[in-house]
């Protein structure tokens, strides 16, 4: 994958960093509702591109307090109650609430009598330069397991927001080493996005899908291993919307077929129905959606 160095260093916007001197007040970072929506918008897709069940997200500030909640739909009743638990534990003790649950495992009941605890997997402390600015908690995806990686994934957004999330940002660049690309390419994931702009996602595909189109969104597909035989236009004859401006289908009127391999591009335009038809498996590829 050498072709991965010309694909992973993307400019984003962090802030000018500014040299303090001594003083009797540290300058403290806080995350604004903006940057709470971020992190909530950053675990909605990692839960959409991992085909999570629903769940509820919590993003509260880094005393505990509630800044943000979505509600999944088909998410059970008390997940949100969980999921703002999960995440002031994590805040609050400044540790994975996994951490917690293990511990509880493992014989330390007592930690049970702690208030504003909940000692479940799914909550995880959010980090801004080195300092914690807040929490993300899940409950209610497939697992205990899911509910963690969908919090990590929202807490890794704010990785990219300004050292002080209200400051002005200038440019800079954000790295993706090697190992953590092909770990990404390993399930397939969101890698980087800007709200509202586009989502650049390392695609992972080992068998035919269904026909998709999105009703807003182009797509740039660069293919990096395996080969398919790629379906473009035509009329898609039973679709049904899974999700906001996506609809799939099985049945197809017509359309183009192109086949694809290794260092192809080809890029689909919002509206444009796409399937892949036959797939080599692994088929590796970036995803890059504009708006």
């Amino acid at each position: 994958m050498n072709l991965l160095k010309h694909l992973i260093v993307i400019l984003i916007a962090v802030p000018t960093l500014h040299a303090s001197g001594s003083s009797a007040l540290s300058e403290k970072k806080g995350l604004t509702l903006e940057g709470a929506r971020k992190v909530i918008a950053a675990a909605e897709a990692y839960a959409k591109q991992h085909s999570a069940p629903g769940g509820a997200i919590a993003v509260v500030d880094d005393g505990g307090n509630l800044m943000a909640l979505v509600r999944l739909d088909g998410t059970f009743s008390a997940g949100p109650r969980i999921s703002i638990g999960k995440a002031r534990t994590a805040v609050l003790f400044k540790k994975p609430t996994k951490v917690f649950e293990e511990l509880i495992n493992k014989g330390r009941t007592t930690m049970v009598a702690l208030e504003d605890f909940t000692p479940l997997q799914g909550g995880i402390p959010i980090v801004v330069g080195g300092e914690i600015v807040g929490g993300i908690g899940v409950s209610g995806a497939s697992s205990a397991q899911q509910d963690e990686e969908v919090a990590i994934a929202g807490a890794e957004a704010a990785k990219q927001f300004s050292a002080d999330p209200v400051t002005t940002a200038q440019p800079t660049a954000t790295y993706f080493p090697k190992e953590r690309v092909d770990a990404a390419f390993s399930t397939g994931t969101e890698l980087y996005g800007l709200e509202g702009k586009y989502t650049i996602i390392t695609s992972r595909r080992d068998s035919p899908g269904m026909i998709e189109v999105h009703e807003e969104e182009s797509d740039l597909i660069y293919v990096i291993r395996g080969s398919a035989t790629f379906i473009t236009g035509g009329t898609l004859l039973d679709g049904k919307k899974v999700a906001e401006n996506e609809i799939r289908g099985s049945q197809l009127n017509g359309g183009g077929a192109q086949s694809l391999a290794a260092g192809d591009v080809i890029v689909v335009p919002a509206g444009t129905p796409h399937w892949f038809k036959e797939v080599q498996a692994p088929l590796l590829y970036y995803t890059v959606k504009v708006r």
